[in-house]
């Protein structure tokens, strides 16, 4: 039977014990810690084998005595935190009863100034399960209350007086069906898992996987081998690059959850397990690299007049892009200007692995209007974090190595590079080779404008504070973008 706050009677109701992990909480603070060491000390995750050998509680003890979770920024579940606030406010007694380190509970319960003790593991002895039990039934008797989440909560739900839940689990949603315990209320808050994961896989950015197709669109071989092997690539690539995606978000966990809008992430805003994200990262990588190595094969099953001298150069530059983009996110991202040198190299990396997969040479046209052409996309990215940051009022990008005061420079630079892809562009159109693939070569000229248009008009957004942080977002969703698109790929069939 559901008990309405109104009708609790405060002076006669048992202790509220809360769990933090998974309850109050919506991630698992332990792997926060784990993934906040693996960011700042992963020397130190050598040790952890050792540290498990002591035993959980020691593990637990020995990770948050190397790091600091920022507690202030953790995904609380915002309606049991509201219930845990009026409770409070009637003076009922509230307990944070955790499996956690104590001094990560201590620094939690300090925080939101809601309990009046803490239960927690010492370093010792794990506070879990009957463990947990047996220290409520120490300090209270029979007579608490206990909010969880979990199957291992199952026993003190079982026990304790008005059992309530929050976001559980569906183990635990099946044992209490199974045992008959009702809890007296749910606090229920978490986003659509397939939105979460589509979210989490950043699906919108495969559109700039499109690249890989460049090669053998702009060299004009439009066989079905080389578009099958093209397309292959594409997944593959796909696929590797939502794995780095995911390990970045892992990575910078902490940070989103301080930024106003990357809190919302899956990882970060705790509507994701991050231990569900490392397995979806293996999946994704193994898959990758199944799909890079069945794809020489297929093409050269399919068009044996194209099969590559070289099979496996497409898994090698799939490698450089993991690589580089796992530096990026541990190391490089943090190096001034190095790391939009970085981002705009790895454009040109998808070009040549298109090139690799089936086997039709990149030019170097295309190599050096790639390179200063995403350079501008790369610098427009940073502009656009630091303007947004200045409207806020900070001073400089955490987790960056740029400041306020470097806006001006950054827009110099990134403007100068986008007018320069656009010079080569010029360049290419005047070359003899444009003249071998296109009947109508001079109609090409008029790319030449769209393309000032578009970037001038990338630029002057984010001058005015109106461009999304990432512009692969604003050019798949802005209408004029697409408006634009369509004009340059109606110019370039009418130059054919």
């Amino acid at each position: 039977m559901r008990i309405s706050d109104s009708a609790l009677d405060t002076a006669t109701l048992p202790a509220l014990c809360v769990d933090l992990d998974g309850t109050l909480v919506k991630s698992d603070t332990l792997v926060d810690s784990t993934l906040v060491l693996a960011r700042h000390h992963p020397e130190l995750l050598l040790r952890i084998p050792g540290w498990i050998l002591e035993g959980k509680a020691a593990l637990k003890r020995h990770i948050t005595s190397a790091v600091s979770l920022d507690v202030a920024h953790l995904p609380y579940n915002r309606e049991l935190l509201q219930f845990l606030e009026q409770q409070h406010s009637t003076g009922r007694p509230i307990y944070l009863a955790t499996a956690a380190d104590s001094a990560l509970a201590e620094r939690v319960a300090v925080h939101l100034g809601l309990f009046n003790g803490v239960l927690a593991s010492d370093g010792e002895l794990n506070l879990a399960g009957p463990n947990k039990l047996a220290a409520f039934r120490q300090a209270f008797g029979d007579h608490f209350c206990y909010i969880g989440n979990a199957l291992p909560d199952l026993p003190l739900l079982q026990n304790c007086q008005q059992p309530m839940v929050a976001n559980p689990t569906a183990g635990l949603s099946a044992a209490l069906r199974k045992t008959n315990v009702i809890p007296v209320r749910t606090f229920t808050e978490r986003a659509s898992p397939i939105k979460s994961w589509l979210k989490a896989i950043r699906i919108h950015q495969w559109a700039k996987n499109v690249l890989i197709f460049l090669p053998v669109l702009l060299a004009h071989s439009l066989s079905l081998g080389l578009l099958v092997a093209s397309s292959l690539a594409f997944l593959s690539f796909g696929l590797c690059a939502s794995a780095t995606y995911i390990v970045n978000d892992l990575l910078d966990l902490e940070v989103d959850r301080q930024h106003p809008r990357k809190r919302r992430r899956p990882f970060a805003s705790g509507d994701l397990s991050a231990i569900a994200g490392v397995w979806v990262v293996l999946a994704f990588l193994i898959a990758s690299i199944s799909i890079a190595l069945a794809l020489p094969h297929v093409l050269a099953a399919m068009s044996p007049a194209h099969a590559l001298r070289r099979p496996y150069h497409f898994l090698t530059w799939l490698a450089i892009y993991a690589i580089t983009t796992l530096a990026y996110s541990l190391r490089l991202k943090r190096m001034v200007l190095v790391d939009v040198i970085v981002l705009s190299g790895l454009y040109t990396i998808r070009i040549l692995a298109g090139s690799a997969a089936t086997g039709v040479e990149a030019s170097a046209w295309l190599g050096s209007f790639s390179i200063f052409f995403f350079l501008s996309l790369a610098f427009v990215k940073r502009f656009a974090e630091l303007e947004n940051l200045r409207e806020r009022g900070g001073a400089s990008a955490k987790g960056r190595g740029y400041h306020i005061t470097d806006v001006e420079q950054l827009r110099t630079f990134g403007s100068a590079s986008g007018y320069v892809s656009v010079a080569v562009l010029t360049l290419y159109i005047s070359n003899l080779d444009a003249a071998h693939l296109y009947s109508h070569t001079k109609r090409l000229w008029l790319l030449i404008p769209v393309l000032l248009l578009w970037i001038s008009r990338l630029w002057l957004l984010a001058s005015r504070g109106k461009l999304d942080e990432d512009p692969v977002v604003y050019a798949i969703t802005d209408r004029r973008s697409l408006l634009l698109g369509a004009v340059v790929l109606a110019i370039v069939l009418s130059a054919l």
